[in-house]
């Protein structure tokens, strides 16, 4: 006897589970390049013969693109659909990769940095666009933790695995890989992402919800949402919690620990993969945690604080075994995410229809703070190195980021979960 064709149902169930595949695939690669160049700091730097501001600035060339176009890329990813956006970014991507392999000197691999970043800034808009359109909402805070827990996973990929690989094959061939893996991303969001049910004849998951009526113009909802003061201590937690987050995990934890706490290169990026799990662990459980207590703007101090309080044995310059080190960088990690909810936070304090909108506003600040503080501390250390003294210029790169993390927890006392009455 034939075997009988799949339920309609059954058929939805597996081509959703195919689009967030690949969507999904795309974001983790966009944090692998995010946090990569920590892994690679020493063979940058040896590569391009570049002081640390340069490589500083190289590294951030990728976050000032991702600054400029993550508003942008929320109007295309509503215009153009993400499988158009994925397709094209995923190829740019490539590109960039590919560039930056090959680049002889450092400029021409900050050009294929910035290229990287135009394309892969597309991933994370494109997530939500698929989670909101393809999924019941009463399920967007759970996907939203689950796709940050994937996508620092892909952090964490970058971090010791990727120190390893180095010491076995060149830096430039991992590049070379990634563009071939970035060019077969492209390719398969091409033909399998859609960007509603709709689209492949099922019917639409949250109907009146997303496509449904008359949209207000794209620039006056976002004149709307910078108008509104409590879209902004939303923006500035994420540019002193997230910005310090990423500035030190995706390139300055690992030359920290190799020249202050005297780590091999692959030890030291085990520390950093170790506070990535945590972040990526800590993703999973802060909605859970804000839901269980009916609170995200409380849960949200709470973790900005203890994360800043957690820079307290880095600050005073603790020694303490390998085992303690990691297991610190791993709490760091756990505490990290509370940054998170200003993008649940943003969506309540607007009109709904701009929650899109005002979640890329505040996430702006994430990539900001680190566009900011990556060359700003090597910066620093140019200057301990310049004096003799680069021993001297540590401590005070760890306090730039403590007092960024400070900043971040400070302004999270002015978030509003709503917006007073008139």
């Amino acid at each position: 006897m034939l075997a009988s064709a799949p339920s309609p149902d059954r058929h939805f169930l597996r081509t959703r589970r195919l689009i967030l595949g690949v969507v999904l695939a795309s974001y983790v690669l966009s944090f692998f390049h995010r946090t990569a160049p920590a892994s690679i700091a020493g063979e940058l730097t040896r590569a391009f013969d570049i002081p640390r501001a340069v490589l500083g600035t190289l590294a951030a060339t990728y976050f000032y693109v991702y600054t400029l176009l993550q508003i942008p890329v929320g109007v295309l990813a509503d215009t153009f659909g993400p499988r158009r956006l994925l397709t094209a970014g995923s190829l740019v991507a490539g590109a960039g990769s590919l560039l930056f392999a090959f680049a002889p000197v450092w400029e021409i691999a900050a050009a294929g940095r910035t290229l990287v970043g135009v394309g892969v800034s597309v991933a994370f808009i494109a997530v939500l666009k698929v989670n909101a359109v393809w999924f019941p909402a009463n399920r967007f805070a759970t996907l939203n933790g689950a796709t940050m827990f994937a996508g620092n996973m892909g952090a964490v990929i970058a971090g010791a695995p990727l120190a390893w690989v180095v010491t076995q094959a060149s830096w430039r061939g991992v590049f070379v890989a990634l563009a071939a893996l970035s060019v077969a991303l492209g390719i398969a969001s091409w033909f399998v992402v859609r960007d509603r049910p709709e689209d492949v004849g099922f019917a639409p998951v949250n109907p009146g919800k997303e496509g449904g009526g008359p949209r207000q113009a794209w620039t006056l909802a976002l004149r709307q949402v910078l108008a509104n003061p409590a879209t902004w201590p939303g923006f500035f937690v994420n540019l002193g919690i997230g910005g310090s987050f990423l500035a030190f995990a995706g390139l300055w934890a690992v030359p920290y620990l190799v020249e202050v706490h005297g780590m091999g290169q692959v030890a030291a990026a085990q520390h950093a993969s170790a506070l990535l799990l945590g972040v990526a662990m800590g993703a999973l459980l802060i909605g859970a945690v804000s839901d269980r207590l009916g609170s995200r703007r409380g849960v949200m101090r709470i973790y900005a604080l203890l994360y800043t309080l957690s820079w307290t044995p880095w600050v005073l310059n603790v020694r303490w075994p390998l085992p303690a080190t990691l297991a610190w960088f791993a709490l760091m990690g756990l505490l990290i995410p509370g940054f998170t909810l200003t993008w649940a936070v943003a969506k309540e304090v607007n009109r709904p229809e701009h929650s899109g909108i005002a979640t890329s506003v505040v996430n702006v600040g994430v990539f900001l703070g680190t566009g900011l503080l990556q060359p700003l501390i090597g910066w620093q250390l140019d200057q301990g190195r310049a004096s003799g003294d680069l021993a001297a210029a540590w401590p005070r790169a760890i306090l730039f980021l403590a007092g960024a993390a400070a900043f971040g927890a400070m302004c999270s006392l002015l978030v509003r979960e709503r917006p007073r009455r008139a």
